[in-house]
């Protein structure tokens, strides 16, 4: 049997294939196609004008579509980079900070070299600011931003994850099903985090645990560490767990927002689940917590980066709770916290008021009167758990 010149077989010097390519962000040469396939993608456009044209998307679907599909093509106009695409992101991010927020306050990150690649790993409040901040605070000091991990089941809409993937966000594995899998999606993810950190030289930020915390308690997830350490297990079989600890140049980040603009969201939620025992997003929930997040009012807001962990571990609870120590030391707390505390009736011994202004009670009791009673508990502990977090008791 002989094969023609058009026979299939792969040529020994072409690229291996890349072992990432369903997880990691798009690469540069991959840009143009994925924004012109998202200026065309049209629950992208319907998501838009119910949120930016409501009545005209209600009563006159394709003329706001239109309008939208213009609008993006106009806002990418230029973007051919992954780069070009997070400056436009810079823009929206300036404005933001100048609108929603009171102060953003930025600590520890000069006592980080610039030239080397850490993983960031943090307490987690907002879906998309708490990298977004981390992202803007690097890009004020003139480094190079992070490869953001996002959950899978943030992705169901394929434009949504486009728009992560653009933004460097890379996917973490919720629901494959089945143990042998979601171990191999888990192997994967190890994998690409080391890739980034040790070949890539590029920094990541990662959640310290999945999902937000809806109540105020910040906690590491052993779990966590024991997937970080995997890739390198594979790679040294006699290696310590302080060994890929290490190497991963792991980082712990606190941010501390004043005001959450979900914080009646999560109430509802924590509500719920106490009740009921189930919560039930309804369609495009995330997407307008992310929507919430990004327009409401924040107050002040701290980002604090810590020092990089020693090797000096022997179990993932161990490095849990370095991770806590950190996390919880740099964390502000603010005059909302202590006006939660206080109003909770709860560790009345812990209340430091000196700092707390009468604007600030004001403030505090304007946004505590527009909750629900039933849900004022749940919204009061989102506030004052940091606090007692901090004190040991929770």
């Amino acid at each position: 049997m002989t094969l023609d010149s058009t026979s299939t077989i792969q040529d020994s010097n072409s690229p291996a294939p890349d072992p990432f390519a369903d997880i990691r962000p798009y690469h540069d040469d991959e840009v143009a196609e994925v924004l012109a396939r998202l200026a065309d993608d049209a629950e992208l456009l319907d998501a838009l004008t119910q949120f930016k044209l409501p009545r005209l998307a209600r009563f006159a679907p394709r003329v706001a579509r239109a309008i939208a599909r213009f609008a993006v093509h106009r806002e990418v106009r230029g973007v051919t980079s992954v780069r070009d695409f997070q400056m436009r992101i810079a823009r929206y991010m300036n404005r933001m900070i100048r609108t929603t927020t009171d102060a953003f306050e930025v600590k520890g990150l000069d006592k980080l070299d610039p030239d080397t690649a850490y993983l960031f790993i943090g307490n987690h409040r907002d879906i998309a600011l708490d990298p977004a901040f981390v992202n803007y605070a690097l890009y004020q000091a003139g480094r190079n931003t992070v490869r953001i991990a996002i959950g899978d089941n943030l992705l169901q809409k394929p434009y949504v994850s486009d728009l992560m993937r653009l933004n460097k966000s890379f996917i973490v594995p919720r629901s494959a099903k089945g143990k042998r899998a979601m171990l191999a999606a888990y192997q994967t993810l190890s994998s690409y985090i080391r890739h980034s950190i040790i070949e890539d030289n590029h920094s990541i930020w990662m959640a310290q645990r999945e999902g937000r915390a809806k109540d105020g308690i910040d906690r590491a997830d052993p779990a966590i560490i024991k997937m970080l350490t995997m890739a390198h297990r594979q790679v040294d079989k006699e290696a310590s767990l302080g060994d890929a600890i290490a190497e991963l140049r792991m980082v712990p980040v606190s941010i501390s927002y004043e005001y959450d603009p979900c914080d009646l969201q999560k109430a509802r939620e924590l509500y719920a689940m106490y009740t009921e025992g189930r919560y039930q997003k309804v369609e495009f929930e995330d997407i307008r917590s992310i929507v919430a997040g990004i327009t409401g009012a924040k107050g002040r807001i701290q980002l604090t980066f810590g020092e990089p962990l020693s090797k000096d571990f022997d179990s993932p609870e161990a490095v849990a709770a370095e991770i806590n120590r950190q996390v919880l030391g740099g964390y502000r707390l603010f005059p909302s916290h202590q006006l939660a505390l206080e109003a909770s009736g709860l560790a009345p011994e812990l209340l430091e008021l000196d700092d707390v202004t009468d604007a600030d009670r004001v403030r505090f009791h304007a946004r505590l009167a527009e909750v629900p009673t039933h849900l004022r508990d749940w919204w009061l502990a989102q506030y004052a758990n940091p606090v007692l977090n901090r004190a040991g008791k929770i």
